[in-house]
C-alpha cells in the first residue's frame, strides 16, 4: 500500500480519510458538457464551499472528485473549496466522453504518448489550469489522485482506445487507480479484459454507474469476480429507481461475498446540490438520509464503514 493518498491540498495519511464519496462533482465551469446538459456547470466556488460544509457537518470527511484536467475541472476552485470547507477533495486527470469535447480539443489530436505523459505529469508533478481547449501548458502544485475514465455506449472505438491505452500506460506507471464512467449500452467486460491485458490489474479498477447503466446482475457478478471495484450512486435518482431499491442491491452483492469491492456516492450535479438548486438532496443525503435506508434493508454499520472507508483505501492505495 501507499502510504498516503494525493489530495488538492496536499496529502493524507489513511487514517484521515474518513467517510468519503468515491464520485462526486463540485467544481466544472461551462463548456460542451454544459451545452448539452446545463446541471454540468457548478461554477460558483461559494456555493460550492457551502455544499461542501454542509457534507462536512453531516459527518463526511473526503471526495473523489470525477472531473478530468482537460474537460472543464476547475482546479484551482477545488484547492479553494477543501481549505475553505475542510473536505479533503482527490482530483481526477485523465478523459470524459467525447462528445464532452468542441471538435478542435486537442484530445483528437495528441498521439497516445503525450496524452499519457498529460495524465503522468498531472498526478507527479501538478495539474493543469489551461488544458480546456489548448494543450496544457501552466500547472499548479495541487496534483490529481486518480485517473478518470470514460467507456461510452460506441465501446472500444480507435479514439477511445488510444485514449484508454494513454489511462492505462499512466496507471501502471504512477501505480494510480482507474475510474471508469460506464454508458449504459457499453460493455465494461470486454473494457475489463482490454485493461487487464496491458497490464492494469482488476483492483486497481473502479467501474461506476453500473446501478443504473447495467440491469444485468451477471455482468456486475463478474466484474466483482475478477477482483475489480464497483462504484454505486443511483441514490435520490428517483427516476431511475427508488433508494430501497439501490440499498437492495447493496444487500444482494454483499450477500454475494462482495462487501469488500463496493463503493457509494451521488455523482452531483447542479440539480442535486442544494446550494444551487432549490429542493435538491445536496451532497449530505447519503449520509443523512441513505445510510438509514441501508441499514433498515439489513446493511450493517461494519458494512457501512467498508463502502466508505475500508473499501475506499484498498481501491486506491
Amino acid at each position: 500500500m501507499k502510504r498516503e493518498l494525493t489530495c488538492v491540498c496536499g496529502t493524507i495519511s489513511p487514517n484521515e480519510l474518513g467517510f468519503c464519496q468515491s464520485h462526486e462533482h463540485l467544481a466544472i465551469s461551462k463548456g460542451r458538457s454544459w451545452e448539452i446538459d446545463s446541471n454540468l456547470c457548478i461554477d460558483n466556488v461559494e456555493k460550492s464551499i457551502l455544499e461542501a460544509r454542509l457534507y462536512r457537518q453531516a459527518g463526511g470527511s473526503t471526495i473523489l472528485d470525477a472531473q478530468p484536467g482537460g474537460c472543464n475541472r476547475m482546479t484551482e476552485e477545488l484547492a479553494e473549496i477543501s481549505k475553505k470547507s475542510g473536505v479533503n477533495i482527490m482530483a481526477a486527470t485523465g478523459f470524459h466522453k467525447l462528445c464532452f469535447y468542441y471538435n478542435n480539443h486537442w484530445i483528437f489530436s495528441r498521439p497516445q504518448e503525450e496524452i499519457a505523459e498529460f495524465f503522468i505529469r498531472e498526478l507527479t508533478e501538478g495539474m493543469f489550469i489551461d488544458a480546456d481547449i489548448e494543450f496544457a501548458k501552466t500547472q499548479i502544485t495541487s496534483k490529481a489522485g486518480f485517473i478518470k475514465t470514460a467507456l461510452d455506449s460506441v465501446n472500444l472505438t480507435s479514439e477511445y482506445q488510444r485514449l484508454f491505452l494513454a489511462a492505462s500506460d499512466a496507471a501502471r506507471i504512477t501505480k494510480r487507480s482507474i475510474m471508469i464512467h460506464v454508458e449504459k449500452g457499453s460493455d465494461p467486460l470486454k473494457l475489463l479484459d482490454f485493461l487487464a491485458k496491458n497490464g492494469n490489474e482488476p483492483k486497481r479498477l473502479i467501474f461506476c454507474h453500473l446501478d443504473r447503466a447495467c440491469t444485468d446482475s451477471d455482468i456486475l457478478l463478474s466484474i466483482l469476480k475478477e477482483g475489480a471495484f464497483l462504484e454505486f450512486d443511483t441514490i435520490g435518482r428517483f427516476k431511475y429507481h427508488d433508494d430501497q431499491t439501490e440499498a437492495a442491491l447493496f444487500r444482494k452483492l454483499a450477500e454475494a461475498g462482495f462487501e469488500n469491492q463496493l463503493l457509494f456516492s451521488l455523482d452531483t450535479t447542479r440539480a442535486r446540490l442544494k446550494a444551487y438548486t432549490l429542493g435538491a438532496i445536496g451532497l449530505d443525503y447519503l449520509v443523512n438520509t441513505f445510510l438509514k435506508v441501508l441499514q433498515r434493508s439489513g446493511i450493517t454499520r461494519n458494512q457501512i464503514h467498508k463502502f466508505s472507508h475500508e473499501n475506499v483505501l484498498h481501491a486506491l492505495l
